[in-house]
């Protein structure tokens, strides 16, 4: 009796061990960050810390791909296939599927991601400030653009900067509709604005995922109209048309209004917060994020 006693707690760690060495879960789903504009892994890492202190053991992958500079000078179409290959190396991991933050310009790659990958097993999509219907504001931050929006359109909507901007890429200039369908290569076709022979495919791929988070606030400062965080932008007047009112959503062109009524989109809107804060914010962290990545 004594000497079976004694060998229970043995047996108990080497059960332990074999277990661990064997790939032992933590019960969280992976999760992939894709960084934005000007970035790099660096940048996520207050992200990654969160995750990991929130849910220790979470396995946490932050593709080190077109970072800093390199991020502004690829074309998005051009950066799609390299993070495809290393998000579907952490998909072929977990059959129970993974969680996807993406951050800024992050987050409209990741929606093309989505739209081009058949067999993606993304849950839950965290889209944290990231101008999904475009952007036309601010471009002090981007060199080779003029300072002045309203002339934006002139370099954007060119081969020339189509291919060698990735801005350009989601530049949408309201007062410039025409040319924005026309010369866009990007964020029309994304949007099934235009022709696209995959359209159907790429809606079925969307339509995949679990639940659509959006993240964005007022106080943002780069993403203009800060409401295109949650599908809304400006109209010829530069009002800012909500979501449920946008041409995309109406026609349900990629999936917007199908999510919306299968209520699988949730709606973020964080005052107080700057553009480079939103992936250390541990309020926003808390609230918005957390939740989703069991």
């Amino acid at each position: 009796m004594g000497q079976n006693s004694a060998a229970i707690p043995i047996l108990s760690v080497v059960f332990l061990l074999v277990i661990m060495s064997s790939g032992f879960s933590t019960g969280y789903m992976p999760v992939v960050i894709v960084h934005g504009i000007f970035d790099s892994s660096v940048q996520m890492q207050d992200l990654n810390d969160m995750i990991t202190k929130a849910h220790p053991g979470t396995n946490v992958t932050i593709p080190d791909l077109f970072t800093d500079a390199e991020s502004l000078i690829v074309p998005l179409w051009s950066q799609l296939p390299k993070f495809r290959d290393a998000i579907e190396k952490v998909m072929a991991t977990s059959g129970d599927g993974i969680n996807l933050i993406c951050y800024s310009q992050g987050g409209i790659l990741c929606r093309a991601l989505l739209a081009n990958m058949t067999n993606h097993n993304v849950i839950n999509f965290i889209s944290l400030s990231s101008p999904q219907l475009g952007q036309f504001g601010d471009t002090s931050y981007v060199p080779f653009l003029p300072q002045l929006k309203e002339d934006v359109y002139k370099v954007c909507y060119t081969q020339t900067g189509q291919d060698h901007i990735s801005v350009c890429n989601y530049w949408n200039d309201p007062h410039h509709k025409k040319e924005y369908l026309a010369e866009n290569v990007f964020l029309p076709v994304l949007n099934n604005e235009t022709f696209n022979s995959q359209s159907k495919v790429w809606k079925d791929n969307f339509l995949k995922i679990k639940k659509l988070i959006l993240i964005g606030g007022p106080d943002d400062g780069v993403i203009t109209p800060w409401q295109s965080s949650h599908f809304g932008f400006y109209n010829e007047n530069e009002d800012v048309i909500e979501m449920h009112k946008q041409e995309v959503f109406l026609r349900d062109s990629f999936g917007l209004q199908t999510l919306y009524n299968r209520g699988a989109i949730k709606m973020y809107n964080i005052s107080g917060v700057e553009h480079t804060k939103w992936h250390g914010n541990k309020t926003v962290f808390d609230c918005c994020i957390e939740p989703y990545l069991t």
